[in-house]
């Protein structure tokens, strides 16, 4: 009877362990992209992060494609990763399953931008470009369209703190996505892009520090789940080992 109890408790603390570290890879995504962001860039002389889009770093022709895509591949599976782990999480909660599976498929959607690079804006410009550029946009504008459903359906998952900052991050992504794809028109035309890098960064971080934000109070939730709750049978006087209720967090 010992041995069983044991053996189950070794099975639980691993699957508590698994799912923690899924949920983990949600924060280490967000990490991870930074990185990217600043280390990649680093590696291209006369990159200007402030005048450059990001998708330019894996650009056809740049000497940064195949560093960023070796990288992105990480990110892919961290992304992917971290929303398996929401859905194992949900329980019976509907927003929560569902924000699983948009995260699933915003991870997924990672494998195609390496089908669909876009050319250096100079050979665009010169009318070089194929449909390879024309793919690049139609991810780009799905991509967006999926981050902005998970911050949407996220807000709904948790308490008013965590729905107010979660609006408060559309708001910005439609302010800067906006600025972003007014000064994007420019790349086709060869004219100047002056702040395009730094729009479209400040649109990436605030759905980075969401998804980071969203990966801590999945940990926290988790950890409230997972820990039992000792109460003193007033009969026998033992302590019994009762199993927490799940319930919705208030963040």
């Amino acid at each position: 009877m010992g041995s069983s109890e044991n053996s189950h408790e070794k099975v639980s603390n691993k699957g508590k362990k698994l799912h923690d570290f899924l949920i983990l890879c949600g924060l280490l995504s967000s990490l991870l992209y930074v990185f990217m962001n600043i280390f990649v860039a680093s590696q291209w002389k006369g990159y200007n992060s402030v005048s450059q889009t990001v998708s330019e770093l894996s650009a056809i022709g740049a000497p940064t494609n195949a560093l960023w895509n070796y990288l992105g591949i990480g990110y892919t599976l961290m992304v992917t990763a971290f929303g398996y782990g929401i859905m194992r999480s949900a329980f019976a909660n509907y927003h929560l399953k569902l924000l699983g599976k948009l995260i699933v498929a915003y991870g997924l959607l990672g494998v195609l931008w390496v089908f669909a690079p876009m050319h250096l804006r100079e050979d665009i410009a010169a009318g070089k470009g194929n449909l390879s550029d024309t793919m690049h946009i139609a991810m780009a504008v799905i991509a967006v369209s999926i981050m902005f459903a998970i911050v949407a359906i996220g807000a709904s998952s948790f308490g008013k703190s965590f729905k107010f900052y979660s609006v408060v991050s559309i708001v910005i992504f439609l302010v800067f996505g906006t600025l972003t794809g007014i000064e994007g028109a420019n790349i086709d035309k060869g004219l100047p892009t002056p702040m395009i890098g730094v729009w479209e960064r400040i649109n990436i971080g605030v759905f980075l520090a969401w998804v980071a934000v969203l990966s801590i109070i999945l940990l926290q939730r988790n950890k409230r789940i997972y820990q039992p709750i000792e109460k003193i049978n007033e009969k026998t006087g033992r302590t019994d080992v009762l199993k927490r209720p799940e319930r919705k967090v208030q963040f």
